[in-house]
């Protein structure tokens, strides 16, 4: 039996246009991000869900979840689906819920894209947060120097040789 969904109010609900936001992810990634969002925020973000995908899970019943939970949070103004692992179950359910112009499937989620995409969703067009997700997917990644003072984080460079 699936897990049950994680999902915060309808577009009806939230008042305000805007991009909803869907994660798939193994168990219990999408619903732990959701959960990180409620600590920052001090409140689930609205037009947002969580689908965790169980071990031995049937694909087209989870799908079927999917798209009741993504139609239950969207209004009309796009939506973002965030996936872990690309190949693996959860970004193959993912990937069928895509839509050019009005679906945008990301795979590789962690904690910055998520808050990244919610903190601009109701300010850009999807097309735009496609292309900030993808620019600073990045950032969100780095390395602690260990012999250097505590606190000091070692920055990708976009012009380092690799």
């Amino acid at each position: 039996m699936p897990c049950p969904p994680l999902a915060t109010a309808s577009p009806a609900e939230a008042g305000v246009p805007m991009i909803s936001v869907l994660i798939i992810a193994h168990q219990p990634l999408a619903t732990a991000l959701l959960g990180c969002c409620r600590h920052i925020y001090r409140g689930l973000p609205v037009q947002a869900a969580a689908l965790d995908i169980i071990p031995d899970e049937d694909p087209d019943q989870a799908l079927q979840e999917a798209k009741s939970l993504a139609a239950r949070i969207n209004d009309g103004s796009g939506q973002v689906v965030l996936t872990d692992l690309y190949g693996a179950t959860p970004a193959r359910i993912a990937v069928q819920m895509a839509r050019q112009g009005r679906v945008s499937v990301f795979y590789g989620v962690n904690l910055p894209m998520l808050l990244k995409v919610l903190n601009y969703r109701a300010r850009l067009p999807l097309s735009e947060l496609e292309a900030l997700v993808l620019r600073d997917a990045g950032e969100g990644v780095g390395l602690v120097e260990s012999d250097n003072p505590p606190g000091r984080l070692l920055v990708p460079s976009s012009s380092a040789a690799l």
